[in-house]
């Protein structure tokens, strides 16, 4: 029987309408081995409503639903997060009755059930009745349930298995036992977000719940169904819009019909028997460009079913990308080409905003995107111990130009290619990768994270001995599924990777390196040790900024070392990396323990000026260097982490270092075999008149020597320029410093081990005016002052500067805009003498004055 092309008919009940609540089916067992706290147990009054159920949000999860019935503390609060435990190890289920008439009698409806997210072991049933079951938190769940429902309602629910006991129960029931991985279970059993386990930036917090939008379908006649992707000649001139239509009818009839496809001015007419593929030819179409190299343009495609007011409507692109591997006089090339032309990737690592996913709204996200973008960054590369991001992260990139190094999710472990998992991982990559196909953003998969470096440098081999462990998803499986379905999206198994056989993972001159020695061990200028291809990791740590930490703890702690913040460090070991990174750099580290104010600040600027120096000496280098990612972007709880953007989405002051040396145009003064360079980067489609200005300065008494350089940088090109001797060649080298300033832009570099400076008492003057929105804050110099900041959250919780670390020489003065985020009734705030110390003003000069 077939159903000739008529109106669809479709309703759209959003499941997040319904009166939902969650109840413990199944309480954890405390006596289980390695049950992670679960035997922190509940007052028997709140056990028992638990038991009962409480009102419940979808998308959510349980975490959420009991912070609000105030069962629970929030986890981010204080030290909460250890005695929760116990709710990851539960069993859960949520319930909601379907209203009357979501479907109608007399059986012409087809009905679908659809669950975008369910983390993530799942049985939904309708009025009892199971009807799908889940184990993948990354993918999307459609279940027909045609007949199932009543006309006169019907009851709906989703339990849950404990993710946590299931992970561990599947480990057990492998006779080869344990296969390599880190943290608090093995995430590498079961298809869900790895690092709610745990990781080095946050603590586990194992959840249960709806955690992306749910909705019911149903309809009548004629339903549309359609997938776009393009694809594009690396000559730039042929396109091809690649579309894939379905028309479904109710009941068990086969559709058919003909359908307008319309790009532009363009217009196709296809006819479609239930289902078909189509190539469409299109010529010379205007092109999407990355930031920085055009515009990002994008199309409009709409589909629609011929006689009907049926349509879907689609945002498509079209670019070329491809990977750059050849020999070159350095090693092998790892670079992006994209339309033709070398891109430079600087950027960083972008990690899930939030331990628990479902409170990362859409704005939440594109927020975040919006801070890359303003940061003067080219990519971000999505991580694969998190998840595969909502539909807004790629269309706000897609929008800015940024490029996405997508990763699939695996990280950290050896995962087993044996059955139940491998229908499950192959089934999520056909599925992401058809999803993001149209998204012109995304420019490189790849398919895991430190996995080929675990097995070559982490003893891997030993344990996992002749078992399977993950190599052939990431050499067969998944370039085999991003070859079929992303549309000559290039591909790589792992990062870090070197492209010629033979040649371990993590080699500068091949493929991708993580730099974590600087970090762990050594000081942040060995990065200059290095010339790698394409850095895809390096970081420093730093703590967020005070707001972030008040908000977060009941006690505010008045020392560096306090236990409260040694809570929020997640990495063994880090608060000593902390303390240890600033040798050489601040007089008398272990002293700044003593003050939490000084403590703060001291490693947040060790953390700017670590990633200021790799990112002025990496840009330095291209194009042998194509790419430096920081890690990370964001952070997944309110910790003290690598994030350069903090959790409640402040600013660290590493922002703004990143901005000034990821700017398109940017100048730096570097050592080069120990001695000073200039060195002056254009990433820009135009020729850059550069007049150098270059001052050696006294702390004090300001201009000691100086020259002028004319130099002209060529299009997406280096200069570097060695200086002068009579403006390197100080008279006090301790009292002296190098300047050089092209038009605003401005460079300074130390011309003795950073600790030894004798930078002067800071007593700068302040001018504040106030308006309706904030302030404009003068600060003039009267010394050398050298990272001037005004911390603003100090202020106020949702204050904002407009920049940090500038550096003022003797008589400059510069002004400061202060947003306030909110209400400016009450205090005036317009005393300069509160704005001209710590710990409102901040400079590197208060380091030694402490």
């Amino acid at each position: 029987m077939r159903v000739d092309g008529g109106e669809d008919l479709l309703r759209t009940l959003d499941l997040a309408e319904l009166e939902w609540t969650v109840r413990l089916s199944s309480a954890p067992d405390a006596s289980a081995p390695d049950a992670c706290g679960a035997g922190a147990a509940l007052p028997a009054d709140e056990l028992a409503s638990v038991r009962a159920g409480i009102p419940a949000r979808v998308p959510g999860n349980v975490h959420d639903d009991l912070l609000r019935a105030g069962i629970i503390p929030d986890p981010y609060r204080d030290d909460a997060v250890n005695g929760l435990a116990w709710i990851g190890e539960g069993d859960w289920t949520y319930e909601a009755p379907l209203p009357d008439g979501a479907v109608r009698a007399g059986g012409r409806e087809r009905a679908e059930l659809v669950f975008e997210g369910l983390q993530t072991v799942a049985v939904v049933e309708i009025d009892g009745v199971p009807v799908a079951h889940t184990e993948n938190m990354h993918r999307r769940h459609g279940t027909d349930v045609t007949g199932l429902i009543s006309p006169h309602g019907s009851r709906i629910s989703v339990g849950f298995a404990s993710a946590a006991r299931v992970m561990r129960e599947r480990e057990a029931a492998d006779p080869g036992g344990p296969l390599p991985y880190d943290w608090a279970y093995p995430y590498n059993r079961l298809r869900t977000m790895a690092s709610s386990v745990g990781w080095d930036w946050a603590p586990p917090l194992v959840s249960a719940g709806i955690w992306r939008p749910a909705r019911l379908e149903v309809w009548e006649g004629i339903r549309l169904r359609s997938h776009v992707r393009t694809s594009l000649a690396p000559d730039l001139t042929d396109g091809e819009l690649i579309v894939d239509v379905e028309l479904a009818a109710a009941g068990d009839a086969v559709a058919r019909g003909k359908v307008d496809i319309r790009l532009g001015d363009r217009t196709w007419t296809i006819p479609v028997d239930g289902a078909t593929s189509v190539r469409l030819p299109v010529a010379a179409p205007e092109l999407w460009h990355p930031r920085g190299h055009g515009d990002p343009v994008l199309h409009e495609v709409v589909i629609g079913v011929v006689g009907t007011g049926t349509c879907e409507r689609h945002r498509v692109a079209f670019r070329h990308v491809a990977l750059d591997t050849a020999v070159d006089e350095w090693g092998r090339r790892f670079g992006l080409v994209v339309n033709g032309i070398a891109v430079q990737a600087r950027g960083a690592n972008w990690i899930p905003q939030d331990l628990l996913m479902s409170r990362v709204g859409e704005q939440r996200c594109i927020g975040l995107v919006g801070e890359a973008v303003a940061a003067n960054m080219t990519m971000l590369r999505v991580w694969g111990g998190g998840v595969y991001e909502q539909d807004a992260f790629y269309r706000a990139c897609d929008e800015a130009g940024l490029l996405v190094w997508q990763d699939f999710a695996f990280a950290c472990a050896a995962y087993p290619e044996e059955e139940p998992l491998r229908a499950e991982v192959e089934a999520e990559a056909r599925e992401q990768v058809r999803r993001l196909a149209a998204h012109p953003s995304v420019v490189l998969w790849n398919g895991s994270n430190e996995c080929l470096q675990g097995w070559d440098d982490w003893g891997w081999r030993e344990r996992v001995g002749t078992r399977t462990w993950g190599e052939s998803y990431y050499r067969r499986l998944l370039p085999e599924i991003v070859a079929e379905e992303g549309c000559g999206t290039p591909y790589v198994p792992s990062s870090p990777f070197s492209s010629s056989p033979g040649v371990a993972p993590n080699a500068d001159g091949e493929g991708t390196v993580h730099l974590w020695d600087q970090w762990n061990l050594l000081d942040h200028t060995t990065y200059r040790d290095h010339v790698p291809r394409f850095v895809a990791e390096l970081g420093h740590q730093a703590p967020p900024a005070w707001a972030t930490l008040r908000a977060a703890l009941t006690r505010m702690p008045g020392r560096g070392d306090d236990a409260q913040l040694d809570h929020r460090q997640r990495q063994i070991g880090g608060m000593r990396h902390l303390v240890r990174r600033l040798d050489g750099h601040v007089p008398e580290p272990d002293a700044l323990l003593d003050d939490l104010d000084d403590w703060l600040w001291a490693t947040q600027l060790q953390q700017a000026e670590a990633l200021r120096v790799a990112a002025e000496h990496l840009r330095g280098r291209w194009p042998r260097t194509t790419g430096l990612l920081v890690w990370q972007m964001g952070d997944a709880w309110p910790g003290i982490s690598w994030s350069i953007v903090d959790h409640a989405g402040r600013r660290k002051p590493s922002w703004y270092a990143l901005r000034r040396a990821f700017a398109p145009r940017a100048v730096s003064l570097q050592p080069i075999d120990g001695t000073p360079y200039v060195v002056l980067v254009n990433d820009t489609g135009e020729p850059w008149q550069a007049h150098v200005a270059l001052r050696r300065v006294h702390v004090v008494d300001g201009e000691l020597a100086a020259e002028l350089l004319e130099v002209t940088v060529p299009p997406r090109d280096t200069a570097r320029r060695r200086l002068g001797a009579e403006v390197v060649l100080p008279h006090r080298r301790r009292e002296e410093v190098l300047v050089a300033d092209v038009g605003e832009l401005r460079a300074t570099m130390m011309l003795c081990r950073p600790d030894g400076v004798r930078w002067a008492a800071p007593r700068p003057a302040v001018n504040i005016v106030r308006d309706a929105d904030g302030w404009d804050v003068t600060v003039e110099a009267d010394v050398l002052l050298a990272d001037v900041s005004i911390m603003a959250d100090r202020l106020a919780p949702a204050a904002s500067a407009d920049d940090q670390l500038r550096t003022l020489l003797p008589g400059e003065s510069t002004t400061f805009r202060i947003l306030a985020g909110g209400s400016l009734s009450g205090a005036d705030h317009t005393d300069p003498s509160a704005w001209s110390a710590r710990p409102l003003l901040r400079t590197r000069n208060d380091l030694w004055h402490r």
